[in-house]
């Protein structure tokens, strides 16, 4: 079966860096788009990052444009999230997320099939 497995979370003060990684298996890595969601305590989950299967194409949720990086190594059947410049407001428990095979990246938790069990971010100030 599909697993979505991610790791990186953890606290960190305003400003610095966290990086996460999903690694996915039970499923062609390659010809699946991913991405990256959050939900806060008492909010709904929101979009970060998506990511193409080719991995040419990223997009990214405004607040984060130009702080988070997303990215893949279709090799290691993995996908990371490079948080940097953290602020509060990023705390939330952070999901990765599947969609495919060969389906262009969504933003809407719609869009995924597939989801991990999440991992948590803490930004303190």
């Amino acid at each position: 079966q599909v697993q979505l497995v991610e790791s990186g979370g953890g606290l960190v003060q305003a400003g610095g860096s966290l990086s996460l990684s999903c690694a996915a298996s039970g499923l062609t890595f390659s010809r699946y788009a991913m991405g990256w969601f959050r939900q806060a305590p008492g909010k709904e989950r929101e979009f970060v990052a998506a990511i193409s299967w080719s991995g040419v194409t990223a997009y990214y949720a405004d607040p984060v444009k130009g702080r988070f990086t997303i990215s893949r190594d279709n090799a290691k059947n993995t996908v990371y999230l490079q948080m940097n410049s953290l602020k509060p407001e990023d705390t939330a428990v952070y999901y990765c997320a599947a969609r495919g095979p060969r389906l262009a990246a969504g933003t809407r938790t719609d869009d995924y099939e597939y989801w991990g069990q999440g991992t948590q971010v803490t930004v303190s100030s």
